[in-house]
């Protein structure tokens, strides 16, 4: 069986309190089952905290950089993938993932849900709006919401009995 490897996408400067501790334990929860987390691997919001909840469950990390640099990577990433492409890496964060959890939400997010729908890909969307939720939810059927992190990993794992 592959290791499976879940992406979590989420606002970076923008993310809020509760963002970010929703990632962390998104992130320790992730490298608790034993997954492989994705994240675009900045140092900021929804990026860092699940890298380090994942570090902290000593979990392995990835992250994929918009920039060609690594000067800006979280500190909790271990395999850091620079790409040069800017925003264009979202394609690369959705192709790379098998389940995709969405925390949070701005424009960068939306566009990596609107790839992972596109590409048929399980989203969970953590911490939405209704409005949000539904707009997705209405788009695919692959989208589904998640109350909590618990639900969100519980949710992952029947999407990840498939790969």
């Amino acid at each position: 069986m592959r290791q499976a490897i879940v992406g979590v996408m989420g606002p970076g400067e923008q993310a809020t309190a509760t963002d970010w501790q929703l990632a962390y334990d998104l992130g320790q929860r992730i490298a608790r089952q034993g997954w492989i987390l994705l994240t675009g691997g900045r140092s900021v919001g929804v990026m860092d905290a699940a890298s380090r909840g994942a570090k902290q469950a000593q979990g392995l990390t990835i992250g994929i950089l918009p920039d060609s640099k690594t000067t800006d990577v979280s500190a909790a990433v271990d395999i850091v993938i620079p790409t040069g492409m800017g925003n264009a890496r979202n394609v690369i964060n959705i192709l790379s993932s098998h389940v995709v959890i969405a925390c949070g939400m701005g424009s960068g997010t939306a566009s990596e849900v609107a790839l992972a729908l596109k590409a048929q890909k399980p989203v969970i969307l953590l911490n939405v709006s209704v409005t949000c939720a539904a707009f997705f939810q209405e788009l695919s059927v692959y989208a589904v919401v998640a109350q909590n992190p618990e639900a969100a990993i519980e949710l992952a794992r029947q999407a990840l009995k498939n790969i």
